[in-house]
């Protein structure tokens, strides 16, 4: 099993959430979350003063997937948050042990 973290930007949270929906993932964790990369930020105005925001709100999903589904999930994600801007965010791909649902004990690739 592997698990993926996304970082991508909110407003493309429904398009990647679409895109893993039609490739039969079930479920994800999304966390609003803040950073910065090589962006490092931006300007912003507000009531007639510029200042700087160093810190960009973005998203944060946790996808367990299959072995076999990882690099699938990956490109649909990748194709959905994409913009071709500075700041589409980042893909991180980790090895899961295991998984265990709660309610029946369910273990490994049954309990995604």
């Amino acid at each position: 099993m592997k698990l993926i973290i996304a970082i991508i930007k909110p407003y493309k949270l429904d398009e990647v959430k679409a895109a893993l929906t039609d490739l039969g993932v079930t479920g994800m964790t999304v966390t609003e979350v803040k950073g910065h990369g090589r962006q490092k930020g931006h300007k912003e105005m507000y009531r007639g003063a510029e200042y700087f925001v160093d810190f960009v709100a973005k998203m944060q999903l946790m996808i367990a997937v299959p072995d076999g589904l990882a690099d699938e999930a990956m490109a649909a994600i990748r194709t959905a948050a994409t913009t071709g801007e500075i700041g589409d965010g980042k893909l991180f791909v980790l090895e899961l042990a295991e998984a265990m649902r709660i309610r029946t004990g369910e273990t490994g690739d049954e309990a995604l």
